[in-house]
């Protein structure tokens, strides 16, 4: 197609990864009708930060991540984002259920598994926070279920991967979750995205979109590049959604809507030790999460992750933090320099003065040997070996930089950006993230379709019942919903149940 000839769709989908997949899987059910056209620059679905390696998959639900229930002075916990994290993957799990009841996803096991998620902390300090913790969250609707222990013999029995060399005698707690999941969001994605096209959308690899520009009726003219063959067209599109992940900033700002003006982007890589010897990795089942070194980003808090990929176990720790200008993991060196603007300069400059401590941070991180890594998983795993673990780049992330007075704030989270009229919008940030990308989704169409949204609300509600709901002011509704998705998405049957925590145990 030559670059003269406008192809024309209702909506573009920019990028394959679990958010325009989620989205576009969505758009199918309340508006059948609508053509949806995808542009990813890769050869595959999920190549960025979907693929399971690049991400923890640990399916946030705040069950087991301690950055969400920040201690207060006093020693009471904040469970404020917890509850709301939770809210969120319920949604999530809500519209998965929906999704294989009704032949769009198929086969649950391909993506998401039972594994319990577990908060690990040592030192008397420590403990006593997470007691605290427990104490807030246990008579929580959302965190049912949820278990406490300080007792060696419990933690040698669940986790005896951990326990194997450990001294005791610096004092340990458990936050416990049985009911939690590993989530393979690079197989969802893939599935979503698979439905899209089966359904009557279009999806083009290997094709780079280079720039939006929006026309005079509110439209867009989207021009797109052949990766292979160099070539160019252009698409006309009522809607254009931006989920590029790192991508993203760099063309919201090409479209040029106002609402983007002042962001702009902090990117840090990461890696994770994989290990590779099918011994160990037998010998732990759980997310296990601990607390984020003094300076960490919340994205850097350590965790030793069960995960299940392609139907079999594996085992990863991390993340190590590092640094590199991209803004994805496949994407060039310019893309920082490149993403400096007159109207984000001031923002993303105050970051650098506020945030030395990061900066401080990130470079202990880069200078870190193997054996300082292995040093660091001794904290998890008292007797790991180098030999059994290989270290792997896990994907790019680009954290939010918001305009904040005359300077800039780095948030730690994700932001839907759209223009006032709902032609375009994006997403920015990354964690949570693929967890919450259903309600994220959601927020979208509602944002972008003021006028639809009335009348999608029946097929909304059949495909998340407890949408504009808090399941935490409604625990009939919760359980309702909770008890289907478990079945539907085949958790119910949860292998290997965790031993009696002891009640004395339980009330230490």
């Amino acid at each position: 197609m030559s670059e003269n000839v406008v192809a024309k769709t209702d909506v573009v989908l920019v990028g394959a990864g679990i958010m325009s997949a989620t989205l576009g899987a969505l758009l199918r059910q309340v508006q059948p009708d609508w053509s949806i056209t995808a542009f990813e620059r890769l050869d595959a679905a999920a190549a960025e930060s979907s693929d399971p390696w690049n991400n923890a998959g640990t399916g946030h639900s705040a069950l087991c991540e301690l950055n969400y229930t920040p201690a207060k002075p006093g020693g009471s916990v904040d469970i404020t984002k917890a509850v709301n994290v939770n809210e969120q993957f319920q949604v999530s799990r809500q519209f998965w259920a929906y999704a294989v009841d009704n032949g769009i996803l198929s086969d649950p096991g391909n993506f998401i598994n039972p594994v319990p998620h577990v908060s690990f902390v040592h030192g008397a300090e420590n403990v006593k926070y997470l007691r605290a913790r427990y104490d807030a969250l246990a008579g929580h609707p959302l965190f049912e279920g949820m278990e406490y222990t300080e007792n060696p013999d419990v933690f040698t029995e669940r986790l005896p991967l951990m326990a194997e060399g450990r001294d005791f005698s610096d004092p340990v707690a458990l936050n416990w979750t049985q009911t939690g999941t590993d989530v393979d969001f690079g197989a969802l994605t893939k599935q979503l995205v698979n439905h899209v096209a089966a359904s009557g959308g279009t999806v083009f690899f290997g094709h780079e979109v280079t720039d939006v520009s929006k026309q005079s009726d509110g439209s867009w003219i989207v021009k797109v590049r052949n990766r292979r063959t160099g070539e160019s067209r252009k698409v006309h599109a009522k809607f254009v959604f931006v989920g590029a992940g790192g991508g993203a900033l760099h063309l919201l700002q090409k479209s040029g809507i106002k609402e983007i003006k002042g962001f702009g982007g902090f990117p840090v890589s990461g890696a994770f030790l994989r290990c590779t010897n099918p011994e160990v990795i037998a010998r732990h089942s759980a997310k296990v999460y601990g607390k984020a070194a003094v300076g960490a980003p919340p994205m850097s808090v350590p965790h030793l992750d069960t995960r299940v990929i392609g139907g079999k176990q594996g085992l990863l720790f991390g993340p190590y933090a590092g640094w590199s200008p991209k803004f994805l993991k496949q994407g060039g060196v310019m893309d920082l320099p490149k993403s400096v603007r007159p109207d984000n300069l001031m923002s993303m400059l105050g970051v650098g003065v506020t945030e030395l401590g990061l900066v401080k941070y990130l470079v202990g991180e880069l200078t870190q040997s193997p054996a300082d890594r292995i040093d660091t998983l001794a904290e998890f795993v008292p007797e790991a070996r180098l030999e059994d673990w290989e270290l792997i780049v896990a994907g790019q992330r680009v954290q939010v930089i918001r305009r904040k007075g005359a300077g800039g704030v780095l948030e730690f989270g994700t932001a839907v950006v759209n223009a006032a009229d709902g032609s375009i919008a994006g997403l920015l940030g990354a964690s949570p993230g693929a967890s919450t990308a259903v309600p994220a989704m959601l927020d979208v169409l509602e944002r972008c379709f003021p006028q639809q949204w009335t009348g999608w609300q029946s097929k909304l509600r059949e495909m998340v019942p407890s949408l504009g709901v808090k399941l935490s002011d409604n625990p009939d509704l919760f359980r309702q919903v909770w008890d289907h998705s478990t079945k539907s998405l085949q958790l119910d049957a949860v292998a290997g149940t965790a031993p009696e925590v002891p009640a004395e145990a339980a009330a230490v």
